[in-house]
């Protein structure tokens, strides 16, 4: 029985800027006409009835692959990325249609700046798994970093569409942190929103709220995500830029109790950052 290409492992994404990984697990398809429930496939060789596929289904090659995959990811988040790479290329040896060993590897040609490389494993990956909701988050992620943003919504959208995805708060922050870099701050407003309903103890979104919010100049929302920020996140947690959007919203406030409660925190955690020099300087309106 051969697997199908988008089932195998799942690819996540934590947030455009952090650490993107792979959770493996098998999947195999029956043959042609014989799908199963949840499109996978497979029907049980003693009793007749569909059932889900399981590690034992896998080919010996693909167990091999699925291997150098783990191997791969685990060099990744290490920054070995040369053997990282030569573990996919292992991978892909042992199992030439591993959706998932292409997304991995464009995500490591992402963090080596090969973009067009990049680019090209993403859209090979999604040739061979259409709807594999957390490569589709990648790549969304990789156009918008790319300033693709037009082409992103679109992947993030298709992520979010997918009964499959396990983690759709991860492409909801995505999408609003893209549309946010492009000054769409109503559609930023609405993935928020959306991933805040699902989440509401993340800070990434209270944060990207707060901007959202400053940037329409509602400072007083604003201030409601900062705050929400402070009960969620250690102050020694966030990083330059929040603590910086955190005293802006409080001096448009006129609060300078909270603006110098905020501005300790900048200083004492970041004081080499262009956003302490930014206040040292009263720049509040750069």
């Amino acid at each position: 029985m051969q697997p199908s290409a988008q089932c195998r492992t799942r690819l996540a994404a934590l947030g455009m800027a952090g650490l993107l990984v792979a959770q493996l697990s098998a999947c195999t398809g029956g043959p042609a006409g014989t799908a199963g429930a949840n499109g996978m496939g497979g029907m049980g060789a003693t009793s007749g009835k569909a059932e889900l596929p399981t590690l034992s289904d896998a080919t010996a090659a693909q167990k091999r692959a699925q291997i150098r995959m783990q191997l791969a990811v685990g060099y990744f988040e290490q920054g070995q990325l040369p053997i990282a790479l030569d573990e996919i290329k292992k991978a892909l040896a042992a199992d030439p249609d591993y959706a998932e060993a292409y997304g991995v590897r464009a995500l490591i040609y992402m963090r080596m700046g090969e973009n067009a490389l990049a680019d090209d494993n993403f859209k090979r990956a999604l040739q061979l798994a259409p709807n594999n909701p957390d490569i589709a988050n990648n790549y969304g992620s990789f156009l918008c970093q790319n300033d693709r943003v037009a082409e992103s919504f679109r992947w993030f959208d298709a992520a979010l569409a997918s009964r499959q995805y396990s983690s759709p708060v991860k492409a909801m922050n995505n999408a609003g942190s893209c549309a946010l870099k492009s000054r769409n701050y109503e559609r930023a407003e609405q993935y928020l929103l959306q991933a805040l309903q699902l989440a509401p103890d993340q800070p990434s979104t209270s944060a990207n709220l707060a901007r959202v919010y400053y940037e329409r100049r509602d400072y007083v929302r604003a201030n409601f995500f900062i705050t929400r920020l402070g009960k969620v996140a250690r102050a020694d947690s966030l990083p330059a830029d929040v603590l910086w959007l955190a005293i802006r919203v409080q001096h448009r406030l006129g609060d300078k109790g909270a603006e110098e409660a905020w501005a300790t925190q900048l200083r004492r955690h970041h004081t080499a950052s262009p956003e302490y020099a930014a206040y040292q300087r009263g720049a509040f309106d750069e």
